[in-house]
């Protein structure tokens, strides 16, 4: 690979509401005007993206008539061949919302969230959606006092049990993609990191129907690891969707450009997304940065998908390399998927075993090694 260019094939996709976000924050307004999203379509395409995402409310960002708005969306996917994996609504933005969608202490604000998700999902089955995510953004609380969190679990599995049935009721072929967030906008969410996503969906009706969208930032802005977190997802069968962007630890939601921030961690993300059996869309969900003018938003948009190239390329490399190879067994790792017990023996068997405890003891793992191979191969020396 020598230009790094993206083609369909690679599953790249962006959310719309990433190239065409304003660069308004908590501090000040916009400093880019409303993006279009046909516009994004289109450029989109020409920089070989595979698809295009968006909650509801994102197609109304230049024209107001919803009929209008879709009708000019589909024409769009219609000219460019952009397909759209992923769907979502914004329970989020409007007022209505500022204690939670599926969760608010109003019952009346939990019904309208209902209907709003549930008009959104005939649109996504209608573009060929096979992954509808929530985002609880607004599903949680300031203050320990404000929030009966059993309470607020029970509805949230209420709500997503509901929409779940409507989902098997009209047979569409659409899988839920839960996606944990730890804060920001409030002060604490719910489910929020993979693990407590994993546990909740444990106890809804249809668990099957149910997985994971995780993002870099959100498990990375609290101190996780987000490798570890996506191996879990795999290791489950949970991994439905997943967001790439950059963070620089534990601090708010930054959005960067996928590699733009801890680049060892996305380098062992990108290996593990290419050997780990995931199948489903590249999904950039980051922001271009509220300095840049409206032509290098879509420099920041192909920077994340040649990013992920070049880490790709590296990625192979280093697991085509005979020293990484070797420096992997004298690691033990291969030794890890042999089974504790092998076929046919019991636990009793264990009592057999001839086991030096001191010698086992004296003995290195030599990882020093294998992780200085691998930055030499992100490095670009080897």
């Amino acid at each position: 690979m020598s230009d790094y260019a993206p083609q369909p094939a690679d599953k790249f996709t962006f959310g719309l509401w990433t190239v065409g976000w304003p660069a308004n924050d908590p501090f000040g307004v916009g400093t880019r005007p409303p993006l279009d999203p046909v516009e994004s379509v289109h450029r989109l395409a020409e920089l070989g993206a595979y698809g295009v995402t968006f909650h509801d409310d994102d197609l109304l960002a230049t024209e107001p008539d919803r009929d209008v708005a879709i009708e000019r969306f589909r024409k769009a996917l219609a000219e460019t061949g952009l397909k759209v994996p992923m769907a979502t609504t914004n329970l989020f933005t409007h007022p209505v919302f500022k204690d939670g969608g599926l969760t608010s202490n109003d019952r009346d604000v939990r019904r309208y969230a209902l209907r709003k998700v549930r008009r959104n999902l005939d649109l996504a089955a209608e573009l060929g959606a096979e992954t509808y995510v929530v985002w609880g953004g607004r599903e949680g609380a300031e203050s320990d006092a404000a929030k009966d969190v059993r309470a607020a679990l029970a509805r949230y599995k209420e709500g997503l049990d509901l929409l779940a049935d409507y989902v098997v009721e009209k047979g569409y072929s659409l899988r839920f993609a839960l996606e944990p967030k730890p804060n920001e906008p409030r002060g604490d969410i719910l489910l929020p990191t993979i693990g407590h996503a994993l546990g909740f969906i444990s106890q809804l009706a249809r668990p099957e129907l149910f997985g994971l969208n995780p993002e870099v930032g959100h498990e990375q802005m609290a101190g996780l690891n987000f490798v570890h977190g996506i191996s879990q997802a795999l290791w489950q069968g949970k991994l439905f969707h997943i967001d790439l962007n950059g963070q620089h630890g534990p601090k708010y939601d930054q959005d960067l450009i996928f590699g733009h921030g801890d680049v060892k961690s996305a380098f062992f993300l990108v290996d593990l997304l290419e050997n780990g059996g995931y199948e489903g869309p590249r999904h950039f969900d980051y922001k271009p940065m509220r300095t840049e003018d409206p032509a290098d938003v879509w420099v920041s948009a192909a920077a994340n998908m040649r990013t992920y190239l070049i880490l790709k390329e590296k990625a192979a490399k280093f697991r085509s390399d005979p020293e990484v190879a070797e420096a992997l067994a004298a690691s033990r790792v291969p030794e890890l998927s042999t089974p504790t017990l092998a076929p046919g023996e019991s636990f009793d068997d264990l009592l057999n075993d001839d086991f030096d405890l001191d010698a086992a003891a004296a003995r290195g793992y030599h990882f020093t090694r294998l992780n200085q191979l691998a930055l030499e191969h992100l490095f670009g020396v080897r």
